[in-house]
């Protein structure tokens, strides 16, 4: 990233995935506050970014520790969320996975991330994000009133 230009082209690449990832993990507020410092980050350390093989991973633990200090919920609770396609529960049942848990279960089916993408951003091997998955989806089954299996 020589040039203004070129950042812009690499923000417009990476910015969508690493918000995706950090809403995930944290919610919506703070995965949004943690994406814009990782960001700012990026910015002002652009020769460090050049020879990153998954920029995405580096700058999510950025955002990690730079929003670390702030105790923030992990997701946005509204009393009275009545929109007709979202279970009630779901805010809730998340919430009560653990924090890779959730990251797995909401990047592989919010967001249509592959297991070896998740892998790569959280640095663990795809058997461990199959795993943070499986156990992730069955806690929520059981917090939704569903059935295990």
């Amino acid at each position: 990233m020589a040039d203004e230009a070129g950042f812009v082209s690499w923000y417009s690449a990476v910015e969508p995935r690493l918000r995706a990832a950090l809403s995930a993990a944290y919610g919506p507020q703070r995965g949004r506050d943690a994406t814009a410092e990782a960001l700012s980050w990026a910015w002002e350390h652009q020769d460090r970014l050049d020879g990153l093989r998954i920029p995405v991973a580096y700058l999510f633990r950025v955002g990690q520790s730079r929003t670390r200090f702030r105790r923030m919920p992990t997701l946005h609770r509204s009393e009275g969320w009545s929109e007709p396609w979202m279970e009630p529960g779901l805010g809730k049942g998340l919430a009560s996975l653990s924090e890779r848990q959730r990251v797995a279960v909401m990047l592989v089916y919010g967001y249509e991330w592959t297991l070896a993408e998740v892998a790569d951003l959280l640095g663990v091997k795809v058997t461990t994000v199959q795993n943070h998955l499986e156990r992730g989806l069955a806690k929520l089954r059981s917090a939704l009133g569903g059935v295990s299996g």
